[in-house]
């Protein structure tokens, strides 16, 4: 038997990028998500979900309960076909959509975590509102991408390389920001857990996928990603006993002091945790 969430949670991951693309925009060329008026660098909260979900993966590749309704090459309204074939199994009378959402919440683990909508189709498995929630992560300061001319020593077709008279090489452009570091905030709501089923262990495995997540996803398109820092809230009860923005305010991360020159590595940067701060019936768990 799992348990249950008996407290509100929040958090606050920081991570960096050397010499990559943390974030693409397909609708820019795929140049790194950049806040237009600040030179702020962005990252998407599904962007994150999709690596955390590609470790659960890993990690519970055999595991009862951990199969994840978004992924490559998903069909979703197959996904919740999946719910009322095996009740209606099982009980040998039509699945409800009530039902067939607790199916989902019991099997899929990242609908228990981060909620779905899953009533398109012939099979209504409803909607579920999930009780981990990511906000856009934002770097700690402007970021500059850089586009970069790159050289392939072949061509795809045999057509091109008739048309080249036998030089084979081809040019391309890669986009990359030098460095930067992130913030990403996050809270886990203990109400909506317990109407999903998101258990103590559920959250065990979202803050171990948070913490490990980057040094599986390494690629020549994302350059260096590293989780530096997780830094968690636990509220003593369910409804919370502080607003989650006070709670962040207690953290902040700046250039150490006397830096010249733009960052280029974690140690550029001081995280400093008001501790003294902290409200009466709030746990301050340092990760990492």
């Amino acid at each position: 038997m799992m348990s249950e969430l008996k407290s509100r949670y929040e958090f606050v991951l920081l991570f960096d990028v050397e010499n990559g693309n943390p974030n693409g925009d397909p609708d820019a060329g795929n140049m790194p998500r950049i806040d237009a008026e600040t030179s702020l660098g962005i990252m998407t909260d599904v962007c994150l979900k999709r690596k955390v979900r590609n470790y659960v993966e890993m990690a519970k590749e055999d595991g009862e309960g951990f199969k994840l309704y978004v992924k490559e090459k998903a069909i979703l309204n197959k996904q919740n076909e999946l719910a009322y074939k095996s009740i209606e199994t099982q009980n040998e009378n039509k699945a409800t959509t009530e039902e067939a959402r607790e199916w989902m919440c019991q099997n899929f683990y990242d609908v228990r975590t981060f909620g779905a909508v899953m009533s398109t189709g012939d099979f209504n498995c409803g909607q579920v509102r999930g009780p981990v929630q990511f906000n856009f992560s934002r770097s700690i300061e402007p970021v500059t991408p850089i586009e970069l001319s790159i050289t392939r020593m072949a061509v795809t077709t045999e057509k091109e390389s008739i048309s080249q008279k036998g030089d084979n090489r081809t040019m391309g452009r890669k986009h990359i920001i030098p460095y930067g570091l992130y913030r990403m905030e996050g809270y886990i709501s203990a109400h909506l857990a317990n109407k999903t089923r998101f258990s103590e262990d559920d959250l065990e495995l979202l803050f171990e996928s948070l913490t490990n997540m980057f040094d599986h996803d390494h690629s020549a398109a994302r350059g260096k990603m590293s989780a530096r820092r997780l830094i968690i809230f636990k509220h003593n009860s369910k409804l919370g006993n502080a607003p989650a923005h006070k709670l962040f305010d207690l953290i902040d991360v700046k250039r150490v002091d006397g830096a010249q020159g733009p960052a280029r590595n974690y140690s550029d940067y001081t995280v400093t945790i008001e501790r003294d701060s902290l409200p009466a019936g709030i746990e301050l768990i340092d990760r990492i």
